[in-house]
């Protein structure tokens, strides 16, 4: 039993030292798991075309005339993922474009929601489409549903200039 005990720890200890190896060796930054980015980093997609895929997976470099040619290329590979334009705000903020950085944070929070949402969102944005409250109600949607507090906010900030301007929907 010793001798079996003995094997497993020896296995572990070797396991664990195979991983800490690997994650010191890594130096190439994934999208999910990256170092973060500078401006040395721009542009993203040639420096480390590896960050820049679709959420389905699909990588940048696999999107070519050929694979487009053969019908390997679908709508959803031309997407793209929240962790890519994290990146690539992590890449403005250290350029000093503070304001870009948060345009990129809230794009990629807008990534999540479902194209057909977010066209009757902006439609509902526009002046007299809606009242306070149904503006309000898509605020705590974006919040509560889809974990946009960037862009929930955004549309709080909306309603308040609504009120000031008289832009809700029966103020005209």
């Amino acid at each position: 039993m010793t001798e079996i005990n003995d094997l497993i720890n020896k296995i572990v200890k070797e396991a664990s030292q195979q991983v800490a190896d690997n994650q010191t060796a890594t130096a190439t930054p994934t999208a999910d798991n990256h170092k973060p980015m500078t401006a040395d980093d721009y542009p993203l997609f040639k420096k480390h075309p590896e960050m820049v895929n679709a959420p389905n997976g699909k990588n940048v470099k696999e999107i070519t005339i050929e694979a487009a040619i053969s019908g390997n290329v679908k709508p959803e590979d031309l997407r793209i993922a929240p962790a890519t334009l994290k990146a690539q705000g992590e890449i403005a903020e250290s350029a000093g474009r503070g304001a870009l950085k948060s345009n990129f944070d809230r794009a990629a929070e807008l990534t999540g929601i479902p194209d057909e949402r977010l066209l009757e969102m902006y439609g509902a944005l526009r002046p007299y489409r809606s009242t306070k409250q149904e503006l309000l109600d898509i605020a705590t949607e974006l919040e509560d549903q889809y974990g946009a507090k960037i862009t929930a906010n955004f549309v709080r900030e909306a309603v308040d200039m609504y009120g000031i301007r008289k832009k809700f929907k029966g103020d005209n």
